[in-house]
């Protein structure tokens, strides 16, 4: 059985903002609309300030409450770990966006544009009519994580198997991979690294692992 995570070196973030242009040209995500974002943050006082930068999106929770609230079994979690989303069986309800203690869902009701009134060609020949009105976020690109699958190549190794995101990375802050393979990236680099997890204290059980120091 796998399951694939996500590791964030915060060591090595910058704050570049590359993943989340890289998701939104990989996804087609609406104006407004980003599926992977990074938080800058600055702690303490003058003139000991610290400026860190933390990336988020969908956790992609072993025990996702998003799945559990959803009335249609729109939302589910893939035998690979990855949480997906139904477009055909989501009636946008939004009680998967409210359960979600990431803010990692978002619903568009009507088609927007990046300049106003009109789309741009690339709007116009990239929009998917199934994403309006229904729950929206990041899937671990789970596009490629399928090719991965139908070719055996390896995510997080194989560059057109692995999420934009990680393979925009200027930095190397973010690894791919599958946490059930002892001798995956992700299993090694956990090894020798410290590390926490967005609220694992609420049980989800998330599938992105912030590195913080060495072990």
């Amino acid at each position: 059985m796998k399951r694939y995570v996500m590791t964030i070196d915060l060591r090595r973030c910058v704050g570049c903002q590359t993943c989340t242009a890289a998701c939104k040209g990989a996804n087609a995500t609406p104006p407004g609309i980003m599926w992977r974002r990074v938080l800058d943050i600055e702690t303490g006082e003058f003139p000991e300030v610290r400026r860190s930068f933390l990336p988020v999106a969908c956790m992609h929770c072993g025990n996702p409450p998003c799945e559990a609230v959803c009335p249609t079994q729109a939302t589910t979690k893939r035998a690979d770990g990855l949480v997906a989303i139904d477009y055909d069986l989501c009636i946008g309800c939004a009680n998967c966006v409210m359960a979600c203690p990431y803010d990692a869902r978002t619903i568009v009701h009507e088609q927007q544009y990046a300049y106003g009134g009109s789309a741009m060609a690339s709007e116009a020949k990239r929009f998917d009519p199934a994403r309006i009105g229904v729950s929206m976020k990041c899937t671990f690109c789970s596009d490629r994580i399928d090719l991965a699958a139908a070719t055996g190549k390896i995510p997080g190794v194989d560059h057109e198997v692995t999420p934009a995101c990680v393979n925009s990375c200027i930095s190397g802050a973010m690894e791919f991979g599958d946490i059930e393979d002892p001798e995956s990236n992700v299993s090694r680099l956990l090894e020798q690294t410290r590390y926490y997890r967005m609220h694992e204290d609420l049980g989800t059980d998330p599938g992105v692992y912030y590195i913080w120091d060495k072990s």
